[in-house]
């Protein structure tokens, strides 16, 4: 006979969210989990019980709600979202309050806006219901000065828009980049430049939407100096010396990127203090001492023999007599 195995039935969600809400119950993670399952295929009036449920609750369950609350917000909220966000400010439910709340409150309560990218979207908001806000550009990044600029659809100098580019790449050559802020998979035989910054690329829409030629010139010619400085580098010299992966060979180009990039910028972009990096970056020689491995371009040796290991050692071959293994091509 087919045992066969019966399905679980489900839970009413009513049931659940009273067990989740009744913290002695016993079930509130069980009825958390299976709630969470079912969000997305709930009717409104039971997803909107359950975010109310959630923002007043732990940490971790407010966390999950403010994602949902973004997605499907409802005035309804705003009452328990004000008193949540000036309880607590968490980063998250800050995304909900600057996007949905009455920009007066916004305008209101500034200074509680203190993550690193709050203001940049309160200017966004600003821009989009036609508010009279002065942007206070020391709060923002080159980048995103220059995102608001064109969300505004004003106008800009050249002088300017070359500032500006040219802090874009101050910017994240002193807070270190990766392959993710590149805009492309680039050739790795190939020198990567400025160029290839996702942000700068943006950047150029922007000003080329502006109206900004003379920038964009610019900048392209300077780009073309940093690519003849890195070709010219030893480190460039040196690039696959030792390389044993193509993620290491990545991360020599940004090393160069980042160096040859921000000692070609003027010094008037520049802080005192703030090019460390130049200083803690080992040369390609002493990473390879730190690093002793096999560069790809070294012929493998052969392998090594072992019935010729234990004729030649007398302690391998006693630990082969203990154990009583064979040992192919061993001279007993």
């Amino acid at each position: 006979m087919i045992n066969y195995k019966i399905r679980k039935r489900n839970t009413p969600i009513a049931t659940l969210i009273k067990q989740y809400t009744d913290k002695k119950s016993g079930k509130v993670s069980d009825s958390r989990r299976e709630i969470q399952r079912r969000f997305d295929c709930l009717d409104w009036k039971d997803q909107k019980k359950i975010l109310m449920e959630f923002l007043d609750s732990c940490p971790s369950d407010r966390e999950w709600a403010y994602g949902k609350l973004y997605a499907l917000w409802d005035e309804a909220f705003v009452p328990k979202v004000r008193e949540v966000w000036e309880t607590y400010r968490e980063p998250r439910c800050a995304w909900s309050v600057i996007r949905f709340f009455p920009v007066a409150y916004i305008k209101d309560n500034l200074d509680m806006f203190t993550g690193p990218r709050d203001y940049y979207f309160i200017c966004l908001r600003m821009v989009e219901e036609n508010e009279d806000f002065a942007v206070d550009r020391s709060r923002l990044t080159a980048y995103d000065y220059l995102s608001i600029l064109y969300h505004q659809g004003g106008t800009i100098s050249s002088g300017e828009a070359r500032d500006l580019l040219f802090m874009i790449v101050h910017d994240l050559c002193v807070r270190g980049f990766s392959q993710n802020d590149m805009r492309m998979v680039y050739n790795m035989d190939e020198v990567v430049t400025p160029n290839e910054f996702r942000q700068i690329d943006q950047a150029r829409y922007y000003l080329f939407t502006l109206g900004d030629r003379k920038a964009i010139e610019a900048f392209a010619r300077w780009n073309e100096e940093v690519r003849h400085h890195i070709l010219c580098s030893p480190e460039y010299k040196n690039l696959k010396k030792g390389i044993t992966s193509v993620f290491e060979l990545q991360q020599r180009h940004l090393t160069m990127l980042r160096k040859y990039a921000y000692l070609a910028l003027d010094d008037k972009y520049k802080k005192p203090g703030e090019c460390d990096f130049l200083d803690e970056e080992h040369s390609l020689d002493e990473e390879r001492s730190l690093k002793e491995e096999r560069p790809l371009d070294e012929e493998p040796q052969e392998p090594l023999d072992l019935g010729t290991l234990v004729a030649e050692n007398s302690a391998i071959k006693s630990l082969v007599d203990k154990f009583d293994l064979e040992v192919e091509g061993a001279p007993f």
